[in-house]
């Protein structure tokens, strides 16, 4: 009777986890829904103002002096980069966490054996911890909302980008989960500082021996052309900052929404298994319970045939 107890006991725990991790799948995924939204709705206007950029940086031929693009050379290297870290506040996310601080780990070490030094920029107190634990020090640690906003994220690209016109890092990272879609998430660190590719043309060079394709209209090739006002420089001083805003402001929507994805998957499997162990513990009861009533009928018909005797 006390093994059946036992399992009564054990059931009804297993049931209470079970409508506690249903309850966060729901929540993680009505999240989730909100939040790819953002994401998605924000990538087209990411890509179409770096395209922007690229197409003004062409009509220069090229020659572009800004400081934001500055690559660092032997005199003004100051071997000093920094590395922002996008994590979350709360677990219960599978390996969400883990793989985001395993990237970083990895890009740090590489960077500490090339001989530079690295400052933590971290978001989220998964991400504080560890780094902690590591006894690693924290240059500034950053407000991570659920729902990221523009405002707060422009702040804190602001800082960077003055920092890094200013001379203090050579370049400047960020590691986060890149979401490519519901089902593929990605450990990635971005380089956000110098922005790379924007100096370079759009159009690719053709390989020897192979012909540019033109578009042909009545016998005429065609050719796009932009006219700008004001000048495409102009125009790079304003929109070259807001291109890096923009896609350090993507990088925080995609790990708010792969951590959604992760918890949504996480609190599945958790349900799922929760499910497999009430049915076995139910079959476990029923046998037990069955044993249990084995031995009572023996024991009764025991004690019936020594009243006969």
């Amino acid at each position: 009777m006390a093994k059946a107890r036992a399992i009564v006991k054990r059931r009804k725990a297993v049931r209470n986890i079970k409508k506690i991790t249903k309850t966060m799948q729901m929540i993680a995924t009505a999240k989730f829904q909100k939040s790819l939204k953002r994401a998605v709705g924000t990538k087209p206007y990411t890509k179409k103002v770096r395209e922007l950029v690229r197409e003004l940086a062409a009509s220069l031929g090229g020659s572009i002096d800004h400081p934001l693009l500055r690559q660092a050379n032997d005199d003004t290297r100051t071997h000093r980069i920094a590395l922002v870290v996008l994590t979350s506040n709360r677990g219960l996310a599978g390996a969400y966490n883990g793989s985001v601080l395993r990237t970083a780990t990895a890009f740090i070490r590489q960077q500490e054996a090339a001989g530079k030094t690295i400052d933590l920029y971290v978001a989220g107190k998964k991400a504080v911890t560890f780094f902690n634990f590591q006894k690693r020090a924290i240059a500034q640690r950053l407000e991570a909302q659920d729902t990221p906003r523009f405002a707060d994220v422009e702040r804190i690209g602001q800082s960077l980008m003055d920092q890094f016109t200013g001379g203090k890092y050579d370049s400047v990272h960020v590691a986060y989960m890149n979401f490519l879609s519901a089902g593929v998430q990605k450990p990635d660190v971005m380089t956000l500082l110098p922005l790379a590719g924007i100096d370079q043309a759009t159009r690719p060079q053709p390989s020897p021996g192979q012909q540019q394709p033109q578009q042909q209209s009545q016998g005429y090739s065609v050719e796009t052309l932009y006219d700008f006002s004001p000048d495409p420089k102009t125009l790079l001083d304003e929109l070259l900052p807001l291109t890096i805003k923009a896609a350090f402001f993507q990088a925080f929507l995609d790990a708010t929404t792969s951590e959604h994805v992760a918890r949504m998957v996480a609190m599945k499997s958790a349900t799922d298994n929760a499910d497999k162990m009430q049915k076995a513990l139910t079959m476990q009861y029923n046998r037990a319970r069955q044993s249990q009533i084995t031995t009572e009928l023996s024991e009764i018909m025991g004690g019936v045939e020594a009243m006969k005797g």
